[in-house]
Formats: structure tokens, C-alpha cells, sequence
């Protein structure tokens, strides 16, 4: 520890981060110490700092100011301060996005995860050089857009030779502090460890006094330290009963009371402050108190150590002493603080019309229309957080009410965005305290429902917000065709009735949109898949999004094919809306549009693609706090390893799905589970548990009925039904679906058909059938393909026919074994062997080397893509890229990239 007794009893911690340090140059990793103020945390930093550079790191380092906490990218400009000079060389994308973020441009809104990326690549850039460790002390305090780009590079330096250590004060939410950082809890010390410490730090105590120490400071080694020094000097004799951290901040505020006056403004300046520059925290006290203050002035704060001066800026012994001087500044004595340096920031509009709110002490229109600008402002470099807490306090300063009703929605607006159902909530309740226009009424209304897509937020779901959104056509219609939409989609997570369908699509035909507006024709699928089907994808094909859509129609129109039945449209649209949605970094779209094409390519028998698109999709949703859409991709990865035979992680994954779905009632989650279920059990053999699985998709009465997607399940369950003896029962559900198939022209759906009444004929009937069948154009749907030869192979062995089937079942063999549905090949084996011939193995591929993120790695190698395309498609850096390509040719058996598409590529 080298003698340093802030650190008496971080033995272990300190092991932990040596070792961390100590890593092989190419493994990164991410760790978060909590504990409570005055624990050691900031002293555990510091040393880990010694450490790194004594290893030959390149320490970066930035902390949280409770003052700047609405300040975007903050914290981003101390940590990036150190490599101006290599964020220069960024791809030009990365540099605009970090430019704008940071305020050195004044481009279009950079996303967070934009920014992250261009962060990540430029700290893997410096690590290639030396290692490099990033210390990030209060957390809790960061601003909201440094600590999401921090969480961001966090969940992806394991490849890198980067460091990422943080502290946060116990009790504090953050956005760093997720699932992918390591924790590390720092405790009490022990009473011999405090006994050590307070030798040091007070020797000459008495053992009256000594004992009461340790009792009161209950092993905290700041209040050991501090209140050692203000033990017997309170004149309030319940000091002891206060908690801890006012017990400590009542210490430096008694400390502060025997400075000189102008020492004390000097400080109470910096407390307010949300810089720690020295000049500017001179000239707002010469406002503040009339007088010129110098660094003589704060020599009696930094002898009782309260404060430390570097170089030009001020610093503050501990975050405690700053917030105990705020917390007991008399009001008026604040507000003035705030006026001080609101006069002295010409030259810094938004810090001061920041200070210029806080200094208000009532209504002030002028003051409240500029921090509305300020909103904006900070919105369009990507600081949400900061715009909701600006325009909350602009309705607080506001003089008139419909502009105060007016900023609480946006604010609640952008903490929709920011995934915030509390503050929501609670901006909502401020606005509904005060008289609303009808507008404003349906706003907050909707608004309220904007969360786990609408499934808890409206009582009687799609027809009340269909209400809504008729009710503002005619005064708003962005906002109402905004609201309709949102009734749409609850269409697909619940089920609102036939009646309920049928209202949504009377108004958005009142509204009288364009034939080929992605808007209608998202809206018309949604609400009447089946109904709108034909509609839907005949017009889709004409679609041509307006010049600069930013990837929204393509999303739309993605999942609009994918509910008539149109995988391979849901497909194109996915791939050409994917790209626009990355390069702006809007993951969170970005999550629903790679989903589209997961689940149409699992559909389809695309597997490889599924593989990697779930993995993609099911990991952004849960980047993006989507729950819903994480449920519904975790169902999805069910039925793919379903399909790949891996059971388990089927039943597993499954099961989670079911947690997230069944409270919310989110349909589609379980509909997909349920499939998920039935494919694996019938994968196995288990036809009876199959059929009753798989049998719930078509029970409107079960919540996992959902009218689009059991589109796809009739095949497997008549497969089911027929290996059981349930043939009966599912005689009323195909008789249902023929009905449907009469109205809607979804491909799979007419494929799955075809097989079925092959299945269900009688003998002699069958051949024909098969026949018709397998003569349609099954290009498109291999798996429906490979389905039917097994099926008509079964069919033709049981009535001893077996040098003809033998064919069908080949054939069968060689597609399972090509799209990966391993127990679906297998069962072809089996048929083969009682119809008496033999088969190989099935040779493994890359599918069955690889995981799921290798392999998406590797098809876009495979592409012809470089490993810094590579990494900005997957938001990783190209370094990482590479590391993973090097660990993946020994796999494959290649010694280069020019190998890579044989071995990825699967015939279809």
C-alpha cells in the first residue's frame, strides 16, 4: 500500500485490481466499486492510478459533478480531453458525431450509441499503443449521455486492452452501473483497522474519545478521519443521533464557519458552480460580494483541507463538502450565488440561462422561454436528459399555464424516449394539475401508455386510443395518426377483438393517407393481417420512401410484411432499413427492423441468417431497455434452437420469454414460446406434448393466440396431430385457415396448406396431393420444401413403397442437413435406414462451430466487408472485429478471408 492509510484494509480489493491490471494486453474488462460516501472508493481509485502507470498505462479519468449532472457529455469532454489528437483521425462519421456531441459542431443529433462507437474505436486506437485505463469517480453523478456512452464501450472492451474503473455512492441508479460491470462492494473496516487509522490520524485521543470515534463512525474511514477532527467542537448535543453523511457534512459545514467571509464566498461560489475553473469562479464572487478575490483568499479552505488547487481549477476535498456547503446555503444567499455566475457567462448561453433559472425565485416567462431553447438545444447534440430536465423547469418558471402544460409534455415526450416510466409519470401528474386543451389532454393520455408497448398503460387498450386519435384528426393529425399507430400495435401485443380491428381501420381510412404510405399500410397490418393482406403487400412492393427517410419507413414496412404473410418483402425491407438506422446509431429502431428479419428468416428456414439476427436484435433490445421486444426475440432465439434441435436452451429460453410475456399478456411472446415448445417437443418425438402446444396458437381464448403469427404454425400442427391420432381434432382449425387462405395471399400459409391436405388424405388420394404439393414454387420456403419430402417419404415407406421413398427422404436428408434443422435430418436418417439405406453423418458447419455473434461476424467477413465495416455494422470496434476473426479461422480450417464464403455459405 506503500504507507498510504486511506487504503488500511483494501487488501483484497487491491489484489483484485492488480490482477485486473495484470490481464494479457489483449483482454479488457469493466468493474464498478460501490459503497457508501467516505467508504475509500475515490482513495482506491487513486491507486489504482499508481498502479497503471507504474504498468505503463495511459490513465484517463473524469468524475461526476452533481452540478453538471444536466450537462451533455460532461464527463465525455474529461475523459477525451487526453486523445484530441487521435479523435482526429476518426472515420469521418465517428468525428462528427463526437464533434456535435461535445459541442465542437453544430451537425444533425448524434445518438448516444453513435457516440459510444466513435468512443470505443478511439480508445481502441490508444490501447494499441499502450494499455489504457479509464477511472470514472461518482457515477451516480455523471450526466445521463456520458454514463449511457461509458455503459456502451463497457459491455465491449473484453477483446480490447482497456480498463474501464468507476465508484458510485451506494443508493443511486446509473446507467453505468449494468449488468456487464463486475461489482465490487467496498465495506466497513474492521474495528483493528480503524484502531490503525486513527493512530495515524489522531494519536493523542483519549480512550473515552477513541472508543466513542469508532462507535459513531461505524468504519468509515472519512468520518474516522473528519470527525476526529470535529469531536468535542459541535455544540449540538444530538449530533450523534444525525446519520452519518449529515454527521459528516455538519463537520465541514462547522469547518467552513471559521473561514474568512471571502473565503466562504469563494466556496460557496464553487459549490454552485458547475465548472471547476478558478478564473470564472473569481469573477462571480467579485459579483457575488463586490470584492476581488485571488488565490490568497483560498489558502485558509485548502490548509483545513476542504478544497485543492490544480493548476487553474478548483477542486473539492470530498463530493460531501460540496453538497454539505450547497445544502446549507440560505436560500436568498443561493440564488445569488447562481445570479453571480449567470453575469459572468455571456459567453455560455445554456450554462447561463441555466444559473439564471436557479436564481429565479418566481415566474419568469423570458427566463422560461430560453431554457425551452436551451431544451432543443441540448436535445439536438443528443442530451435528452438534460432537455427534460430543462423544459421541467421551464413549466416551473412558466407564467402562463398552457405553455407550462405545453413544456411538461415535452419533457414527458423525451423521457419516453429515454425509457423513464417514472418521470413520465411524474411530469404527467405536474401537467394534469393544471387546465389542459384537447390536445394536451389526449397528449399526456397517450403518453401515459407509451411503455412495454402500450400493454399497461391503457385500460381498454387499441379502442381507447383509436377514440383518441379520431378525436384529434382534426385538430393535430401527426399527433393522431402518432396515437392510431400506437393502437395498431397493441393489435399485435394483445387482442383487442374483431371490433376493435375493424375501429382502427375505419380511422385510418378516414384520414385519407396516400395508398402507398407506409403509415396506412403499417397501420392496416397490424390491426387486420389477414383482412389487409393483399392490400398490404401489393402495395408495399410499390413503396418508394421519401429521399432522406432515416430508416423509420423501412421499419414499418418490414414488420407490415411480416404480419400479411410477406417474409421475403419483410427480408428486403429489413436489409435496405438496417443500414441508415446504423449509421445514425438509433439502435433502438435498429432492434425491430433486425428482428423482422430474424423471425421471417426462422419462418423461411434461413437459419444461418436467424442465428446471427436474433443474436443481433434480442442483444440491442436489451441495450435499448425494450422488455417486450427482448421477450419477443428470446422467444424467437427459443424456436431456433428448437429448430436446431438444442433443446435445453429451448426450454430455457422459452421459460424466460414466458416470465417477461405472461404478466403483460404480450401475445406475440407467447405465441412464439408456445411454438418454440411444441417444435422442440416434436423435434424429440413428442407428438402428444407437440400437438398441445402448438394447438394453443389456435384458441382465441388462450393468450397465446395472436391471428398473424399462428399463420405459420398449421403445418406442425397437423404433423403433430397425425403422429398422435388427434387427426379429428385439428379438422376444425385447417377448415378455419382455408376460409382464411381465401382472403389473404400469404405464401406460407398456402405452402403449409398444401402439405396439410396431403397429410390428411386418405391414401389414395395422397400421391396427388404431395405431388401438388411439391410442384409450387417452394424457392422461397426450403423448409416447407424439406417438410413436405419427409412427410410424403413417411407416407410412401408406411405403405411399403419404399424404393420410392427413398427419394423424398434424400432429399429431405440433404436440405435439413443444409438449413441446420438437425432433428428434422435426422428423422429423415431414421425413415432411410427402415426403408433400407444408409446415411452419412452430417458433416458440422459453421452454424454448429461458431457462436451466435462469431458467426455474424463471419458471413459478413464472408460478405467481402473490412473489419472496420464489419465493426461499424455491429457497433464493436474493427479491432475487436479482428480478434474474434483470428479465433475464428482455426475453427473453420481456413488460413484466410477468400475461404470464408464457401465454408459460411449454406445451400438452400
Amino acid at each position: 500500500m506503500g504507507g498510504n492509510v486511506e487504503l488500511i484494509g483494501r487488501d483484497d480489493q487491491l489484489d483484485l485490481l492488480r490482477r485486473l491490471l495484470a490481464e494479457p494486453r489483449s483482454h479488457g474488462s469493466a468493474l464498478l466499486v460501490r459503497g457508501t460516501p467516505g467508504i475509500g472508493k475515490t482513495a482506491l481509485l487513486s491507486e489504482t492510478a499508481t498502479l497503471a502507470d507504474k504498468l505503463g498505462y495511459r490513465v484517463l479519468r473524469t468524475s461526476g459533478v452533481e452540478a453538471e449532472s444536466d450537462i451533455p457529455y460532461a464527463g465525455l469532454q474529461l475523459v477525451l480531453r487526453p486523445l484530441s489528437a487521435e479523435a482526429a483521425k476518426l472515420s469521418v462519421p465517428h468525428r462528427q458525431a463526437l464533434d456535435t456531441a461535445l459541442g465542437h459542431a453544430g451537425a444533425g443529433v448524434p445518438d448516444v450509441f453513435l457516440v459510444g462507437l466513435a468512443v470505443l474505436n478511439l480508445l481502441a486506437d490508444a490501447a494499441a499503443l499502450a494499455p489504457v485505463l479509464v477511472l470514472v469517480d461518482d457515477v451516480q453523478w455523471l450526466d445521463d449521455t456520458t454514463a449511457g456512452v461509458l455503459a456502451f464501450v463497457a459491455r465491449r472492451v473484453g477483446t480490447e486492452p482497456v480498463v474501464m474503473v468507476g465508484a458510485a455512492r451506494d443508493g443511486y441508479r446509473s446507467r453505468l452501473a449494468s449488468d456487464e460491470l463486475t461489482s465490487l462492494v467496498l465495506g466497513p473496516l474492521t474495528d483493528g483497522q480503524a484502531t490503525r487509522l486513527l493512530a495515524d490520524r489522531a494519536p493523542d485521543l483519549r480512550p473515552t474519545a477513541h472508543r466513542r470515534l469508532l462507535a459513531e463512525a461505524a468504519g468509515n474511514p472519512l468520518a474516522l478521519t473528519e470527525l476526529s477532527r470535529a469531536l468535542g467542537t459541535s455544540a449540538d448535543p444530538h449530533i450523534s443521533e444525525l446519520p452519518l453523511t449529515e454527521r459528516l457534512e455538519r463537520a465541514f459545514t462547522d469547518r467552513l464557519e471559521t473561514l474568512p467571509d471571502i473565503t466562504r464566498a469563494l466556496l460557496r461560489i464553487a459549490a454552485v458552480d458547475d465548472t471547476p475553473s478558478l478564473p470564472e469562479i473569481y469573477r462571480a464572487t467579485r459579483e457575488f460580494t463586490g470584492a476581488t478575490a485571488s488565490a490568497a483568499d483560498l489558502e485558509p479552505a485548502v490548509r483545513a483541507r476542504l478544497v485543492q488547487v490544480v493548476g487553474t481549477e478548483l477542486r473539492f476535498g470530498h463530493p460531501l463538502m460540496r453538497s454539505a456547503i450547497h445544502q446549507t446555503m440560505p436560500t436568498g444567499v443561493r440564488h445569488a450565488a447562481h445570479a453571480a455566475l449567470a453575469a459572468v457567462l455571456d459567453g455560455d448561453p445554456d450554462r447561463q440561462i441555466r444559473h439564471r433559472a436557479a436564481a429565479a425565485d418566481s415566474p419568469q416567462e423570458t427566463v422560461a422561454s430560453a431554457l425551452e431553447d436551451a431544451a432543443h438545444r441540448a436535445a439536438r447534440r443528443g442530451g435528452i436528459a438534460a432537455a427534460v430536465t430543462a423544459l421541467e423547469q421551464a413549466a416551473a418558471l412558466s407564467e402562463d399555464a398552457g405553455h407550462r402544460a405545453e413544456r411538461l409534455l415535452r419533457a414527458a415526450d423525451f423521457a419516453v424516449e429515454l425509457g423513464r416510466p417514472e418521470t413520465v409519470t411524474r411530469l404527467l401528474d405536474q401537467a394534469f394539475t393544471g387546465p389542459l386543451s384537447r390536445r394536451q389532454h389526449a397528449t399526456a393520455v397517450w403518453l401515459r401508455g407509451s411503455f412495454d408497448e402500450g400493454l399497461h398503460g391503457h385500460s381498454s387498450g387499441a379502442v381507447s386510443l383509436t377514440a383518441l386519435a379520431e378525436e384529434m384528426a382534426g385538430e393535430d393529425h401527426t399527433l393522431a395518426l402518432r396515437i392510431l399507430w400506437s393502437a395498431a400495435q397493441l393489435c399485435f401485443w394483445s387482442e383487442p377483438g374483431p371490433e376493435g380491428r375493424r375501429k382502427v381501420l375505419q380511422a385510418v381510412k378516414r384520414m385519407e393517407l396516400d395508398e402507398l404510405d407506409p403509415w396506412r399500410l403499417a397501420i392496416c397490418a397490424y390491426a387486420a393481417p389477414v383482412d389487409c393482406g393483399a392490400f398490404v403487400l401489393d402495395r408495399a412492393r410499390h413503396v418508394v420512401p421519401k429521399e432522406g427517410d432515416d430508416g423509420r419507413a423501412y421499419r414499418m414496412l418490414s414488420t407490415a410484411s411480416l404480419l400479411a404473410g410477406g417474409f421475403d418483402l419483410a427480408r428486403a425491407f429489413s436489409s435496405v432499413g438496417g443500414a441508415p438506422l446504423r449509421a445514425q446509431g438509433r439502435l433502438g429502431l435498429l432492434a425491430r427492423t433486425v428482428g423482422a428479419d430474424a423471425w421471417s428468416a426462422l419462418v423461411v428456414g434461413d437459419l444461418g441468417a436467424a442465428i446471427a439476427s436474433t443474436e443481433e436484435s434480442r442483444g440491442l433490445a436489451r441495450e435499448t431497455s425494450q422488455t417486450m421486444m427482448y421477450g419477443l426475440m428470446t422467444a424467437t432465439a427459443a424456436k431456433l434452437a428448437a429448430l436446431r434441435g438444442e433443446e435445453d436452451s429451448a426450454l430455457r429460453l422459452a421459460e424466460e420469454a414466458e416470465e417477461i410475456g405472461l404478466p403483460a399478456g404480450a401475445r406475440p411472446v407467447l405465441a412464439t414460446a408456445s411454438m418454440a415448445r411444441g417444435l422442440a417437443a416434436l423435434g424429440a418425438g413428442r407428438f402428444e406434448e407437440a400437438f398441445g402446444h402448438l394447438r394453443r396458437l389456435h384458441d382465441p381464448a388462450d393468450p397465446a393466440f395472436q391471428v398473424a403469427l399462428r399463420l405459420t404454425t398449421v403445418g406442425d400442427l397437423v404433423d403433430a396431430a397425425t403422429h398422435c391420432g388427434r387427426t379429428e381434432a385439428v379438422i376444425p382449425v385447417v377448415t378455419e385457415l382455408e376460409e382464411i387462405a381465401t382472403v389473404t395471399p400469404a405464401p406460407v400459409l398456402h405452402a403449409d396448406l398444401r402439405l396439410v391436405r396431403a397429410l390428411l388424405a386418405a391414401d389414395e388420394e395422397a400421391d396427388q396431393l404431395f405431388t401438388t404439393a411439391l410442384a409450387a414454387d417452394l424457392s422461397a420456403l426450403p423448409l416447407t420444401r424439406a417438410r413436405t419430402h419427409l412427410a410424403y417419404g413417411e407416407r410412401l415407406r408406411r405403405r411399403r413403397r419404399s424404393v420410392e421413398s427413398r427419394d423424398h427422404l434424400r432429399a429431405a436428408r440433404d436440405m435439413f442437413d443444409a438449413l441446420g434443422a438437425i432433428p428434422w435430418g435426422e428423422k429423415a436418417r431414421r425413415e432411410l435406414r427402415a426403408a433400407g439405406e444408409t446415411s452419412r453423418r452430417r458433416a458440422p458447419d459453421a452454424r454448429d462451430r461458431l457462436t451466435a455473434h462469431e458467426l455474424q461476424i463471419v458471413q459478413l467477413a464472408a460478405e467481402g466487408l473490412t473489419n472496420r465495416e464489419i465493426g461499424q455494422r455491429l457497433y464493436l470496434s474493427h479491432r475487436t472485429v479482428s480478434s474474434h476473426l483470428h479465433r475464428i479461422f482455426p475453427k473453420l480450417g481456413v488460413v484466410s478471408r477468400a475461404e470464408l464464403r464457401t465454408v459460411v455459405s449454406a445451400p438452400s
